[in-house]
């Protein structure tokens, strides 16, 4: 390993708001709003504020899961969260969720609406209301659990760890980049052994256990986190390179990709979605050549 620097810590840390990153202009030490803004409000009775990072990604694909169920209740409004700007921070969101992460939901379809927030409570929470993609009861219920909550504590060695310092920090240092890269590949090493022998994470049937992964897992080894595809030989996770071919080809997958997307090629962007027709329609291709 290369010599560097060693870093002393001060007795006390403090906040350099200017130290570095991509994300440097929107991480602070502190909670709550910057600034009042009111959250819009749509006519459906689930409203979604998120961006298309895997945590956004777990619920829009969860809600184009249970359309094609046809589950009418399921319908949605998505309206786009830029956290590059700092919408997460507006006074709506935080009211939406404290913690100030995307995704937040307003479910608005009882007497009183009611907030969820975190990524995996609002798997749960329409995993609850509609009755699909989790067992009632029993052992097949408590593995599918076992799965979502693994995702929720493994994702932020991913990507907090092995995704910050590969591909964001300012300065590329070995330490933690092999520090975190071997934890992401111990993490694929599970998958692959327990999917050596079903067909989905939890057993034979798609779960919100796979919506939970997938976003983070499955796009990885299909090369769409963080440019590291090759560096983590992720070829070499058969079972978890099947799994995730089997669950992208799923079209609610490729709707619930779209949604809140703002990067990318513009035919795969729909920055907001309101209808189902909105992936006909207002896909940002669409709206830029009628713009013009």
């Amino acid at each position: 390993m290369s010599e560097q620097p060693t870093y002393e810590p001060p007795k006390v840390w403090t906040w350099d708001s200017q130290n570095g990153g991509q994300f440097a202009n929107i991480n602070r030490p502190i909670a709550g709003a910057t600034h009042d803004k009111d959250l819009p409000v749509g006519r459906h009775p689930l409203q979604l504020y998120s961006l298309a990072t895997p945590n956004g990604v777990k619920v829009t694909v969860m809600l184009e899961e249970l359309l094609a169920l046809g589950h009418e209740g399921a319908e949605y409004n998505a309206w786009l969260v830029n956290i590059g700007e700092g919408d997460q921070f507006s006074s709506g969101f935080v009211g939406a969720n404290p913690n100030s992460k995307i995704p937040a939901l307003w479910d608005r379809s009882g007497d009183e609406p009611t907030r969820v927030f975190e990524s995996a409570s609002i798997l749960f929470h329409l995993a609850e209301k509609f009755g699909a993609f989790l067992p009632a009861s029993g052992p097949e219920r408590t593995e599918v659990m076992n799965w979502v909550f693994w995702q929720m504590g493994s994702a932020p060695y991913l990507g907090g760890g092995f995704g910050h310092f590969y591909a964001y920090a300012p300065e590329k240092w070995e330490y933690p980049i092999n520090r975190f890269a071997m934890e992401a590949k111990r993490q694929l090493d599970v998958l692959d052994r327990e999917l050596a022998d079903k067909t989905y994470i939890a057993g034979e049937d798609y779960t919100i256990a796979d919506m939970a992964i997938w976003p983070w897992y499955g796009q990885l080894v299909l090369g769409r986190l963080y440019s590291a595809a090759e560096f983590l030989d992720v070829e070499s996770y058969k079972n978890v390179m099947r799994w995730a071919k089997t669950i992208d080809a799923r079209p609610a997958v490729q709707r619930g990709r779209m949604v809140n997307r703002p990067f990318g090629e513009p035919h795969t962007q729909l920055h907001e979605r309101h209808e189902a027709s909105d992936f006909e329609t207002r896909t940002q291709d669409k709206l830029e050549a009628a713009a013009e």
